[in-house]
């Protein structure tokens, strides 16, 4: 441990990583099994080099957030310079930076498109951070508004809202709720959204409505005067690019304003160009009260996390002194900045306006080229979101040894072998590259995973 590290080394690399890094939602068991993790070395605009040589297309931009791809100088430069200038301080003692004072106005600005009364910001370092920061707000909000019995949160199951205590018990996923316990008191989880897995052959506006009539349903159940929200991701990601259809969220709205209920967007994946709007409710045609942002925010070239919030759940704020939370990172000066520069990117570059119009719908074209595949029950897209569903019978939703999760790791792996990044969740292989992705590149995608279904289909079937 006394020699010079050298960063080239893949297997000096590889042992330090077995002996003392724990790597996110990770099996530690197979990682050793494996030799250690895959160390990424470098990257530039949609591709990514392991420590060995091998690049792979980025399908994922990194975890759904390399909005404006990798090798942006101009994002280093302006982490540079605020580091120099002022590297942090902090937003307890009634101060704050100019970074986070103008990136605070400037995701005002457009929050503002799609709901006039957003207009406030709390700063935070993750997208689960932002959900925590979600959670205590509304019950403080609920109690200063003189209806402390509002306490309840209804998500869906299957979504992702964190990996904290309350970011994983807002998250609808139990195999997150069997570890640690979870989730926490005081939080109802309804039906999804997913028409393929859960209403398959239907009519998409009758099961939007059996979708949402189960969140009424289970709003009269606990109560109206005890409910304080509902939450959920405009698509879900995590869960397998889970697309509504187009009827859901206007009728949650309007589910929301019937029983005065807060409405909570999670656009930590959506946000930022991901549907081709700058937030993915104003693909909708939403007006939530309060959303969650992070990863595209500052495309990850810094950790930063936002809350959006209304001006009259504000106002209420106002009459209840101190609002007595944050975290040591809320409005760190060089995130800001990185932040800042990020959104100058893609106003600049017209990131929002390409995804919708050229690269959302060129996507949507390419990903039909794989319907007639034997494995692949759908293949769908919104904007530069896309799944495939791999199913083991054509024409239906039947997996393999009939039950889901088989499929997946197998078909994934294939890829990555092939040279493309994408990830498995279940059986649903999903992507969802950077806004930069040209159609050469996406053209890539589909044939990397034409190429890989059609190796995996013999292995598959022999299971």
């Amino acid at each position: 441990m006394n020699l010079p590290l050298k960063n080239n080394d893949s297997a000096e690399l590889k042992a330090l990583d077995l002996a003392h890094h724990l790597p996110a939602q990770a099996d530690y068991a197979l990682l050793e099994q494996l030799g250690g993790s895959r160390i990424i070395t470098h990257a530039e605009g949609c591709v990514i080099t392991d420590i060995d040589g091998k690049s792979l297309l980025d399908g994922m931009a990194g975890l759904w957030c390399v909005n404006v791809g990798y090798g942006r100088s101009e994002l280093a430069e302006a982490a540079y310079k605020q580091m120099l200038e002022l590297p942090y301080y902090n937003t307890f003692f009634k101060t704050a930076t100019a970074p986070a004072v103008r990136l605070a106005a400037k995701i005002a600005e457009k929050m503002v498109l799609g709901n006039p009364d957003l207009k406030h910001v709390f700063f935070n370092s993750s997208g689960s951070e932002a959900n925590d920061t979600v959670f205590r707000l509304v019950r403080h909000y609920w109690t200063l508004k003189g209806e402390p019995g509002r306490q309840v949160f209804i998500s869906r199951r299957n979504a992702y809202h964190g990996s904290t205590v309350a970011g994983a018990s807002l998250g609808g996923m139990t195999f997150m709720h069997a570890q640690g316990g979870l989730p926490i008191p005081g939080i109802e989880h309804v039906r999804q959204p997913y028409l393929f897995g859960e209403g398959f052959g239907q009519d998409p506006d009758a099961f939007a409505d059996a979708c949402v009539q189960d969140i009424e349903d289970r709003i009269l159940s606990v109560g109206p005067d005890k409910v304080a929200a509902f939450i959920g991701e405009p698509v879900q990601g995590a869960g397998g690019v889970v697309i509504p259809p187009e009827s859901y969220w206007p009728k949650v709205e309007a589910l929301c304003r019937k029983y005065g209920i807060l409405l909570i967007c999670d656009e930590v994946i959506c946000g930022f160009g991901r549907l081709g709007q700058w937030f993915g409710h104003q693909h909708y045609g939403v007006k939530p009260d309060i959303i969650a942002m992070a990863k595209g925010l500052s495309s990850g070239y810094l950790p930063i996390s936002a809350v959006g919030v209304s001006s009259h759940i504000v106002e209420v704020l106002k009459t209840g002194g101190d609002f007595v939370h944050g975290y040591t990172y809320s409005g760190h000066p060089a995130a800001c900045a990185v932040a800042l520069a990020n959104i100058g990117i893609i106003e600049r570059e017209g990131l929002i306006e390409r995804t919708r119009e050229v690269t959302g719908p060129y996507l949507a074209k390419a990903l039909k080229r794989l319907d007639g595949h034997p494995l692949v029950g759908e293949a769908r897209s919104i904007g530069l979101l896309g799944a495939v569903e791999i199913v083991a019978e054509k024409g239906t939703n039947l997996r393999f040894k009939g039950a889901e999760g088989h499929a997946g790791p197998v078909v994934r792996d294939i890829c990555i072998k092939n040279g493309l990044m994408v990830r498995g969740i279940r059986d649903t292989i999903v992507m969802c590259p950077p806004l930069i992705i040209t159609d050469a590149e996406i053209d890539r995608i589909v044939d990397i995973l034409e190429a890989s279904l059609n190796e995996a289909e013999p292995v598959l079937r022999a299971l």
